[in-house]
């Protein structure tokens, strides 16, 4: 969310960064917000004036009762103020309302390196890393290589779930913890906090880190509680500061948690298989950051993400996610999309992005800058997505005997097994 003190200095940048966006429907919206909250502080002054006057009126009536004199048109005069901040407070909190629902879906300021474009297609290639594998012979299918070895049941999972789900087995269940510990390892050797956050977040702090409209095509709601289960840990470790102070900037935190989702693929390479599903393991990356650093820690945050591929030897580019596929929450992101050589095209398995101070002003999350207190910048990235990143180890790695060669890299995490 932007900061209402943002917005009232420089509605002109805001409407300058819709029109790039394309999204000309909310430029109304600025005028539309600035007006409102005039009003609203001209409320806030008059229930201040009564508050005020009420106080005077108590202290005159007590001096009056003092001297035994009459009271009775102060006391009447201060019988009538309740009434009136209760109506001013009614109006006030009307509008604080209609306010925040606007200020809740304007999108954050996008950077000025960010690619104008109408969706995926047209996002910018920056750097495509590693040979890509030559196979001469017919991959097989993550799913169905997995399927035919026993490695997973995805019908069963259907049969007791729903589609988007899975059962997980032996070796590539070894393997899908082999590239966690990986992660984390990693991470934690570079000075990030390993945490595991809650799997269930009320409304509240939800609201503040995610866009609203996710509650309604993302997000799984718990029937008869204001609870919803988390769609990446993300989500839970930015609301860790919510309504606080952070005293020592940066903090970093390598999240592991299972990821749920109510999207999924729409066609057969998605939704048999491993890449689209409703629940997932997920080594997300969290930092909290000074604004001047941020940019900084953008780059490193997708830079740890580019490491563990190059160790895992998957080739992938990074590309600059253009303005008609950022959303709304993010000023700048990059994806990492990982070679899928079967379908012979890059799939996403990672996403990096700076949210500058928008998440921080929903959950009202600041540091001190002098005397002052500012509001912190967020950013966060995938380290590893593992079914992701296991659909893309078996087709990758997959032999002309059907086997799949376990990266160098995870062989240490797999008791000696060195291919599947």
């Amino acid at each position: 969310m932007l900061d209402m003190k943002f917005i009232r200095e420089h509605p002109e940048i805001i409407r300058k960064d819709l029109e790039k966006r394309g999204d000309n429907e909310k430029l109304s919206w600025v005028d539309e917000i600035i007006t409102k909250d005039a009003s609203y502080r001209e409320l806030l002054q008059e229930s201040q004036k009564l508050r005020h006057t009420r106080n005077k009126l108590t202290a005159d009536i007590n001096e009056l009762k003092k001297a035994g004199k009459d009271i009775s048109e102060k006391l009447a005069e201060a019988k009538s103020i309740p009434e009136k901040i209760k109506s001013l407070e009614e109006k006030s909190g009307k509008l604080a309302q209609e306010i925040k629902g606007k200020r809740m879906r304007l999108p954050n300021i996008l950077h000025e390196s960010v690619p104008i474009g109408k969706d995926d297609t047209e996002n910018e290639v920056i750097r495509e890393v590693g040979k890509k594998k030559e196979h001469d012979f017919e991959l097989i299918s993550h799913g169905e290589w997995l399927e035919k070895n026993d490695q997973a049941d995805f019908k069963k999972a259907a049969m007791v779930s729903g589609a988007g789900f899975y059962y997980l087995k032996d070796k590539i269940k070894l393997l899908e913890l082999a590239l966690q510990k990986f992660a984390i390892d990693s991470l934690v050797e570079k000075g990030y906090t390993l945490v595991e956050p809650p799997f269930m977040l009320r409304r509240k702090p939800y609201e503040g880190v995610t866009d609203l409209e996710d509650f309604e095509k993302v997000m799984y709601k718990i029937d008869n509680d204001d609870l919803y289960l988390i769609a990446t840990s993300e989500h839970a470790i930015g609301a860790l500061f919510m309504d606080e102070t952070i005293e020592k900037l940066p903090v970093k935190y390598a999240g592991v948690s299972a990821c749920f989702r109510r999207e999924i693929g729409s066609h057969g390479l998605d939704t048999k298989g491993l890449f689209r599903v409703h629940q997932f393991n997920k080594v997300e990356q969290f930092i909290f950051c000074k604004p001047e650093d941020s940019w900084e820690h953008f780059e490193e945050l997708i830079g740890n993400a580019e490491e563990l591929f190059k160790a895992l030897e998957l080739p992938y580019r990074i590309v600059n996610i253009c303005t008609g596929d950022i959303g709304i929450v993010a000023a700048k992101k990059y994806d990492l999309e990982v070679w899928m050589p079967r379908e012979k095209r890059y799939r996403e398995a990672v996403s990096c992005s700076n949210c500058t101070s928008y998440q921080a002003v929903r959950l009202n999350v600041k540091y001190k800058k002098g005397a002052e207190k500012e509001y912190v910048y967020t950013l966060n990235s995938t380290a590893i997505a593992t079914s992701r990143a296991l659909r893309a180890i078996i087709e990758n790695f997959q032999q002309k005997d059907g086997s799949v060669v376990i990266p160098k890299v995870l062989r240490p995490y797999m008791n000696g097994i060195k291919k599947v």
